[in-house]
């Protein structure tokens, strides 16, 4: 995680809103009454919810006069800030017993810093009855607890959990903008950053990834060339399938990535050298970790799916506004040549009928369809639109 403002990218608005607010919970001039007990960040994935959501909380914590203060700063980024908190979930949804404890842990006071500061980084993911339970710490909160919930859209939560926060919207920086942020931070060629930074429209994560793994630009790659091609329903039929493995390989790359980091950083703090034996009274503690990969490599599948579902929408738009003659910049300018051809082949109505189509399999991920039946029915219906257009 990141807890400094200036990898927050294209976000200048909401940054100079919280750091006004952070001048204003310390008491400094230029505060303007801006603090409150409870906000809501939302923006679309990428845009940077929990990277702002984490620097705010360091200027929370951070030592009066201090804003910058470079050992909270680190503490806040490991998350191990005795006055933070911190729920998230690598599940479909966040339990209501998590947001008990979360909402107990919120009544102590603040051990070292002037707030106790709790943040929520998928708070889209609770039903109606846990966040029923949050709703009443949002309601009676103690005057030295922060919360800072993070969510795609306000419409992601209850409108009682929307009217007891401050709302801060990010947007979607612009292509240019995360090319910069590729090259100052990671120094990625310029022209490699760019096109990464078109392909993961923005989305700063998966922008880096493409930038930086090749394995996940070929993955892309191919994904796009086997949309292209489709002309029949067997081949879409096998192409989902294709298409399933694709994500499980990215899913799995990803999750290996995490989970040797994850499980290095747990045996450090558990007192165990690398290589060494494992003591008996710690491998409870090792399996409880390992159950967690592997509720994350599900949840990584499904992110995966979805992934590459905006891949496709991202091909769609671009001939969408071919046909249109819009005159915008396309997502997938190195395919200019193939999608000049396929808007050639159709028309505006059919385009559109395969975009509904794709975001009906995006729709229906979430609520548990399999995965190979919702990539199934959605790349039958484009083969079936692109012949009837």
């Amino acid at each position: 995680m990141t807890a400094t403002w200036e990898e927050l990218t294209g976000q200048d608005e909401a940054v100079r809103l919280l750091t006004t607010a952070a001048r204003d919970a310390r008491g400094e001039p230029g505060g303007n009454g801006a603090m409150t007990h409870a906000w809501l960040i939302t923006g679309p994935p990428g845009s940077g919810r929990s990277n702002l959501a984490f620097a705010f909380a360091a200027a929370l914590l951070s030592p009066a006069g201090d804003p910058d203060d470079a050992r909270t700063t680190a503490q806040v980024a490991a998350g191990t800030h005795p006055d933070l908190s911190v729920l998230a979930t690598e599940r479909v949804v966040i339990t209501i017993d998590e947001v008990r404890s979360l909402v107990t842990t919120a009544q102590y006071s603040p051990s070292v810093a002037r707030y106790r500061v709790m943040v929520i980084e998928d708070a889209d993911r609770m039903s109606e009855r846990t966040s029923n339970v949050l709703l009443k710490a949002l309601e009676e909160p103690p005057p030295r607890t922060v919360w800072i919930l993070c969510a795609p859209s306000e419409a992601d939560l209850l409108p009682t959990i929307r009217s007891r926060t401050r709302s801060v919207r990010l947007r979607v920086p612009e292509a240019h903008q995360v090319a910069d942020l590729l090259v100052s931070r990671d120094g990625v060629d310029p022209a490699v950053a760019l096109r990464a930074a078109e392909e993961a429209q923005s989305h700063i994560g998966m922008a880096h990834r493409l930038a930086t793994n090749a394995d996940a630009q070929r993955r892309r790659d191919e994904t796009i060339d086997l949309v292209l091609g489709l002309r029949s329903i067997p081949q879409a039929v096998r192409a989902a399938e294709r298409l399933l493995d694709t994500a499980k390989e990215d899913a799995a790359a990803q999750s290996e990535e995490r989970d040797e980091a994850d499980r290095a950083a747990a045996m450090r703090s558990l007192g165990v050298e690398p290589g060494g034996a494992v003591p008996n009274q710690v491998r409870g503690a090792l399996r409880a970790l390992e159950d967690d990969f592997k509720r994350r490599a599900t949840r990584g599948m499904r992110d995966s799916v979805d992934r590459i579902l905006l891949d496709l929408l991202s091909v769609h738009r671009d001939v969408l506004m071919i046909q249109l003659g819009a005159g915008v910049p396309l997502v997938n300018r190195t395919r200019s040549q193939a999608l000049h051809a396929l808007a050639g082949a159709g028309d505006p109505a059919a385009t559109l009928a395969v975009l509904d189509a794709i975001a009906d399999a995006r729709r229906r991920l979430p609520a548990n369809v399999a995965p190979l039946l919702a990539l199934e029915a959605m790349l039958v219906s484009t083969v079936l639109h692109r012949a009837a257009a």
